[in-house]
């Protein structure tokens, strides 16, 4: 290149790394939404009839509109479902609707399940269907749940024959199986031809797919007979076949595999991508690194709300249907609490002739939580990554258990110093101190049982766990420190 071709060639404008870009795009959404309703407020104000009123609102409308659409058009579609998903949902739809129809598939695909169902309820037919047309088989399985049957029908007329076939394999999956997330587009070759052939078949391509980190090795059944990495295709000589240069050992993935397993898999082995064979051996499709990211990121979303006894909900959803939500776990909370303080209202007698035991029992109780959701959260996390066995199942409950011992003498004596400080009895600080280690292993002990018996009978072992939890902690914290408290104070 000449240097004066260079000088004319424009600067390169990376775009940033920045979390916050999307924040302040949201906010200036909502301040030009903020805007528009005031000046919508300030001609309702108007007398009725006035038609320079109106004028003045629908100039100011579409200033508005053409403002929004300009700042939409400069955004990447994860930006735009960001913004989507932060919005109520009327504006999320007024949004909805200034959104280029050239990001509507892309949109779609990254917004939430519950901000999607909003939006495809704000398309016409025409839309929807040209929305989807263009999506492969892989992401229109994604979207079909949520699409209506006709929009499914009439886009599945504009697919080839094997891209009908993709569909509804891809369909036929259980949501969280490696076969839901799998996509269809991968590059294939003989072991019989030379890398040399193998580089001109790849130029012919308009595009590699997305994530090609290897190039799999089929036979003419479509048995997967190795991996070519595209690193070693670029280095070896164009003379070599690929049978002398593919590898033979690598990790392929079974279409009923759990997503679950497939990303503990590609966290292990810092996969780019992975083959999908079914039980014949024959390459069916391949999972990326893209694919198990989102399974990553929605995992950890539903086990942060399990814990909590929630389900994902729009947070800008009805009151109903928050309601339906989050009752029945509340309602159980509520029960749970009324335990504590029964149990507390049967020392009663104990708790009126020492009042300052009134003001320590919930020291007690809350240590005894915390020291619990401790244990719990590693519980989980190690379920989650399949880290624990019949073998040595019974070895982490005892070292858990002496842990919490441990960390129950240090605390404890800084607890019993503390209630010494106040009371000015000794008896006070000692049983302060004893109740505290023994709900420390009670809370240990339910952090470890509770997530255990729900993962032995096929439950979400996040699920309300915190809540019972706080149940257990409270409800014998209560009863082990004012027991205590009655056999060696009175």
């Amino acid at each position: 290149m000449t240097q004066s071709a260079a000088a004319q060639k424009p600067p390169a404008t990376p775009r940033r790394l920045d979390p916050e870009d999307a924040q302040h795009a949201l906010a200036e959404v909502q301040e030009r939404l903020r805007r528009q309703q005031l000046v919508a407020d300030l001609v309702h104000r108007q007398e009725e009839g006035d038609s320079k009123a109106s004028l003045v609102e629908d100039l100011v409308h579409r200033q508005h509109e053409a403002e929004l659409k300009t700042l939409l058009d400069g955004l990447h579609p994860a930006d735009i479902a960001f913004i989507l998903e932060s919005l109520p949902k009327d504006e999320r739809q007024a949004i909805w609707k200034l959104v280029s129809p050239e990001h509507d598939a892309d949109v779609l695909l990254e917004v939430e399940d519950w901000v999607r169902e909003s939006l495809i309820e704000a398309m016409d037919r025409q839309d929807l269907v040209a929305a989807t047309e263009s999506m492969d088989a892989d992401e229109l399985a994604d979207l079909a749940p949520d699409l209506p049957p006709d929009v499914v029908a009439e886009v599945q007329k504009g697919l080839t024959e094997e891209e009908r076939a993709q569909l509804l394999e891809a369909m036929g999956y259980p949501e969280d199986s490696v076969g839901a997330i799998m996509d269809f587009e991968m590059v294939r070759v003989r072991e019989d031809v030379t890398l040399e052939v193998v580089l001109r078949y790849l130029r012919r391509l308009h595009e590699l797919p997305d994530h090609t980190d290897q190039i799999f090795v089929v036979d003419r059944q479509d048995k997967l007979q190795g991996i070519l990495p595209l690193a070693k295709l670029l280095v070896s000589e164009p003379e070599t076949e690929v049978s002398a240069v593919m590898n033979s050992d690598f990790l392929a993935l079974n279409p009923l595999d759990s997503d679950a397993d497939a990303a503990g898999a590609f966290e292990r082995y810092d996969l780019v991508s992975a083959p999908v064979m079914d039980d014949q051996g024959r390459l069916i499709g391949r999972v990326t690194i893209a694919d198990v990211v989102d399974v990553m990121r929605e995992d950890s979303q539903e086990q942060a709300l399990s814990r909590a006894g929630l389900q994902e909900e729009d947070i800008f959803a009805p009151v109903a249907t928050a309601l339906r939500n989050r009752a029945p776990w509340l309602l159980f909370n509520l029960c749970t609490a009324a335990t504590a303080s029964f149990v507390a209202s049967q020392f009663e007698g104990t708790v009126s002739q020492i009042v300052i035991l009134a003001f320590l029992m919930s020291i007690v109780a809350g240590i005894g939580g915390n020291s619990g959701n401790q244990t719990m959260t590693l519980i989980i996390r190690a379920l989650a990554m399949g880290r624990i066995t019949g073998r040595n199942l019974w070895q982490l409950v005892k070292r858990e258990l002496f842990v919490t011992l441990m960390v129950g003498l240090c605390g404890s004596l800084v607890a019993a110093l503390f209630a010494w400080a106040i009371s000015h009895s000794l008896s006070i600080a000692l049983v302060m101190m004893a109740a505290m280690i023994c709900n420390m292993l009670v809370g240990a002990s339910v952090g470890v049982l509770v997530p255990m018996v729900r993962a032995r009978f096929g439950k979400d072992p996040a699920m309300g766990s915190s809540v019972l939890l706080t149940f257990a902690t409270d409800s014998l914290g209560f009863f082990i420190f004012l027991g205590l408290a009655t056999i060696f104070l009175l």
